[in-house]
């Protein structure tokens, strides 16, 4: 099912390149994967089992990239991930779980700030659906893990534009 949709383009903002003092905030990350799918494909449950099974949801966001055969995404081993954990939200809860993540004390970067704006907040406001991967629990996190202090992840789903695009934001 994962031949469905193909991947795009991939992005990564890494704050360390907008702020001097790479200890304030410089381990922090955006990733983004967009992914196409034709008009006529399934409904939401279909596209997200199809994102799961992707070789590019094969991820472990710690440095090595994508392992096409890997056992990991992001914390996870994925093998537990399934569609159900996936919750929808709005447009507006997305936003404040992100403006809370990226510290509501700290003065984003001007440059910084309008990446996040043009990569990854005009993309939720475009979506037709959002999808967030809430936490799933100790006995989900694979070996290592606990390498990531946050990780919050959307899959926004953009039926217009044929677009599934996979939204990472991390700390480690």
């Amino acid at each position: 099912m994962h031949d469905m949709l193909a991947h795009e383009e991939s992005a990564l903002i890494n704050f360390r390149h907008y702020t001097r003092d790479p200890q304030e905030h410089g381990f922090r990350w955006v990733d983004i994967k967009q992914l196409r799918f034709s008009a006529e494909s399934v409904d939401d449950r279909g596209l997200l089992t199809a994102l799961i099974g992707h070789e590019q949801f094969r991820d472990d966001y710690a440095g090595g990239g994508v392992l096409p055969d890997g056992p990991r995404h992001g914390p996870y081993w994925l093998r537990l991930i399934t569609p159900a954990l996936y919750e929808p939200i709005g447009e507006e809860k997305a936003v404040q779980i992100l403006q809370g993540w990226l510290d509501p004390l700290w003065s984003v970067p001007t440059e910084l700030e309008a990446d996040l704006q043009r990569e990854v907040f005009a993309r939720l406001a475009a979506a037709d659906d959002i999808y967030y991967l809430g936490e799933l629990g100790d006995e989900a996190i694979h070996d290592w893990g606990r390498v990531h202090d946050y990780f919050h992840e959307f899959v926004l789903i953009d039926r217009s534009a044929g677009r599934i695009t996979l939204i990472v934001a991390a700390d480690d």
